[in-house]
């Protein structure tokens, strides 16, 4: 029996098909994150990136996230292991930790629809930065909860 790629091929030697099908589609790295000053920690908050698409908890400009978003930050292998704030659940950085993909990834499951079920995925639980009044206001909605492992049970 073959193994699947994820399983075989190192983060830096994937395609970059490979590489794109590893985003489960939870939305947790467009969620808009803030500094906490005294501590230093990465907060999360549940506001989304103004290209996130809510319902789908993918980027509607993928293509041209970066012109419209510049400080969009793109993932590549070498970037994975310096973000700590990347979700814990996150299959890139449960690969780069040697970890496998959770059995709620779509790669495993093949249905795009069990990261959502699975209760990994932000579906109904942001607002777009773009319904703030402020750009401060997003302290208000501030989501450390969402730093922990979601999808347990794997």
């Amino acid at each position: 029996m073959t193994r699947p790629f994820w399983e075989t091929t190192p983060l830096d030697r994937m395609t970059p098909e490979q590489w794109e099908s590893l985003c489960d589609g939870c939305g947790l790295c467009c969620l808009v994150r803030f500094e906490d000053a005294d501590s230093g920690e990465i907060i999360p908050t549940r506001v989304h990136c103004r290209l996130l698409d809510a319902a789908t908890c993918r980027c509607s400009n993928y293509p041209d996230r970066k012109r419209e978003v510049p400080d969009c930050i793109t993932l590549t292998p070498e970037v994975i292991p310096r973000l700590g704030w990347m979700p814990r659940s996150c299959a890139y950085r449960r690969l780069q930790e040697g970890r496998g993909l959770a059995d709620w990834h779509p790669l495993v499951s093949g249905d795009p629809e069990s990261v959502h079920r699975a209760g990994v995925s932000v579906r109904g639980q942001t607002l777009s930065e773009t319904e703030l009044a402020h750009e401060d206001d997003m302290v208000d909605h501030a989501a450390p909860d969402l730093l922990r492992e979601r999808g347990l049970g794997d």
